[in-house]
């Protein structure tokens, strides 16, 4: 496909999974619009991945705008590689219209009405009446001060998730892992079962079993009404958009018996757990002393989420078609270091899975973001007349951050878009007749 700078109706930066809804959305209304990526087709997934990945969602759950998984294995989970083919196939399906290898150089307003946005690429300028922001969810990794500070940690290598790719790739040692959540346990898994001694630092953290009563858990998230819940209806919105990723990992066909991935599994096969990562000392870390704390307060809301199922499986009559409920034990926690010596112990890699925090975006020069960097939107729509938001953590359902989730923020964005285009035309039209 030729695709050419100049005038358009809409620009999508970015060309994951977000920002293909979007274009498929505008396509079948057909709508002008070219998509933006700086790499290819899903890139985040291709380069900032590591090697074995799969999805924490079964594959059944992987439907976008006019597709689903078709597959054989519904209840798989895709490694990021196979999710890469799809969201390829995906594109193609529809043709669209994306711009690989073009960076973002800067997007600023025109001062006009009709191609408001001014937006200057590797590859030419654009000018467009709209700007879908399809960025993503995740920005620059979150290391904690104590690894970045003047007395930080000597002598050992400090690697992000979104760097890792495998254990053969990390120095020979042992390896610090700091972060408990998908990625973190995920990782402290996969480096255990490679012959790496490793640590644990756990800090907050959502505990949840692979499958329950028979079942994927998404399934009974999606049965409950969880994932549909929206940002209105949770005291704390801020607290809401902070939630851990799930403490889960996407293994085998989704029917064989799989452990689940929780720190009594991962400390039963030989991992270290340690309390939060409080400071770095030359060669030394020390470690608070709250990791049982931590432990109960994530098991708690375990079995609140379960005695909800549990009560919904009852409601709804379908106790004699699942299995019954059982919950998982407790985690008990051995004893922990509250202070380690990291030459001592063999450690060489410190490994960061500590979430994200918005990139900085310097070359967005509007008004849409707050002072840490945060989009500024409600249902997608910025204070910036024309510019919109998908695929961000809960944007509006708290499933806003997963692949299935951004179809309902692509739905509300483009809907939003083409009436607001649609009464702009309407009011222009009534402004020619009446100089007539």
């Amino acid at each position: 496909m030729t695709i050419t700078t100049g005038a358009v109706d809409t620009v999508v930066i970015g060309a994951g999974h977000a920002g293909l809804a979007v274009s498929r959305l505008l396509t079948d209304a057909g709508r002008d619009h070219v998509v933006l990526d700086r790499g290819r087709v899903g890139e985040r997934w291709r380069s900032e991945r590591w090697d074995s990945l799969h999805l924490l969602t079964p594959s059944w759950m992987t439907r976008l705008p006019g597709w689903g998984y078709t597959g054989p294995e519904p209840d798989g989970y895709l490694s990021a590689g196979a999710f890469v083919g799809l969201l390829e196939a995906y594109a193609a399906s529809f043709h669209a219209p994306v711009v690989e290898r073009t960076t973002v150089l800067s997007v600023a307003a025109t001062g006009q009405d009709v191609r408001r946005f001014r937006v200057e690429t590797t590859a030419g300028t654009w000018h467009a009446r709209h700007l879908v922001l399809a960025t993503g969810p995740h920005g620059t990794p979150i290391v904690p001060a104590a690894l970045t500070g003047p007395r930080r940690a000597e002598g050992v290598e400090v690697v992000t998730s979104n760097d890792y790719r495998n254990p053969a790739r990390l120095a020979p040692g042992g390896v610090l892992v700091v972060g408990a959540s998908a990625s973190g346990v995920q990782i402290a898994d996969e480096l255990n079962r490679a012959g790496r001694e490793v640590t644990l630092a756990v800090g907050r953290h959502t505990r949840i079993p692979r499958r329950y009563r028979g079942v994927d858990i998404f399934w009974w998230l999606e049965a409950t009404g969880r994932l549909a819940r929206t940002i209105d209806e949770v005291p704390d919105p801020e607290a809401a958009r902070r939630e851990t990723s799930l403490q889960l990992v996407g293994r085998g066909d989704g029917t064989r018996a799989v452990p689940d991935l929780d720190l009594g599994t991962l400390q039963d096969q030989g991992v270290r757990l340690a309390g939060r990562l409080e400071a770095v000392s030359g060669h030394h870390a020390t470690f608070r002393d709250d990791l049982s704390a931590t432990v109960a307060a994530a098991d708690t809301a375990t079995y609140k989420l379960l005695d909800s199922i549990d009560r919904f499986v009852d409601r709804a009559g379908l106790a004699d078609q699942v299995w019954g409920g059982r919950w998982p034990r407790p985690v008990t926690v051995r004893p922990t270091p509250e202070r380690l010596d990291l030459r001592a112990a063999g450690i060489a890699t410190v490994l960061v899975a500590a979430g994200y925090r918005p990139d900085p975006l310097p070359w967005l020069h509007l008004p849409v973001t707050d002072g840490e960097g945060r989009f500024v939107q409600r249902r997608g729509v910025t204070p910036v007349e024309g510019v919109y938001v998908v695929g961000q953590r809960f944007q509006h359902r708290r499933d806003s951050g997963y692949i299935d989730g951004a179809r309902h923020d692509a739905e509300a964005v483009v809907s939003h878009l083409l009436a607001a285009s649609d009464d702009r035309r309407g009011i222009r039209t009534m402004s020619q007749e009446t100089a007539l």
